[in-house]
């Protein structure tokens, strides 16, 4: 199956957005705007799919006029049950701007709170200001702490890949 590249429809009210767990037939789209980011590291079109099969749970799109236009990929950390790792969080050109990626974020930290999850991770590699700016965000509406640690440098990657910075919430 070929994707089909498409531009998102503007919101124009902030409720006019659907946040949801991903289903198979969404991976497509995920990758599309994975791609389209050019910031993003793409996975194949095939981590996608399994993403929103095997993580569809600890994962949240976010749609527009029935279209997804962000995502927020995660997965539950085995050794530690009670941490979402945030894997991507992507939005289309479009939409950015209109508090999407927050907002998924938010919802899908609601959505699993029930099953005891009280902690998020990500890494962030330290010229990303916008993700920095977004998770710093977060945690400042969720009224918890934020720290920042090293975890992979450079020399961790086989591909000239810049650091990456381990970053908490909760």
């Amino acid at each position: 199956m070929r994707p089909v590249q498409e531009s998102a429809i503007p919101t124009t009210a902030p409720d006019a957005v659907l946040f949801r767990s991903p289903k198979i037939a969404d991976g497509v789209r995920l990758w599309e705007i994975a791609a389209n980011t050019k910031v993003l590291d793409l996975n194949s079109s095939y981590a996608y799919l399994l993403w929103c099969r095997d993580f569809s749970r600890s994962s949240v799109v976010a749609v527009v006029d029935e279209r997804i236009v962000g995502f927020v990929t995660g997965f539950i950390r085995p050794e530690s049950p009670e941490t979402l790792f945030v894997w991507q969080v992507a939005v289309d050109a479009d939409q950015r701007g209109n508090g999407i990626a927050g907002r998924m974020l938010s919802s899908l930290l609601d959505r699993l709170a029930p099953d005891g999850i009280n902690r998020l991770e990500t890494t962030i590699s330290p010229d990303n200001d916008a993700s920095i700016a977004l998770f710093t965000a977060l945690a400042r509406r969720r009224g918890t702490a934020i720290t920042k640690h090293e975890l992979f440098s450079p020399n961790d990657f086989p591909d000239g890949h810049e650091a990456e910075d381990l970053y908490t919430i909760g």
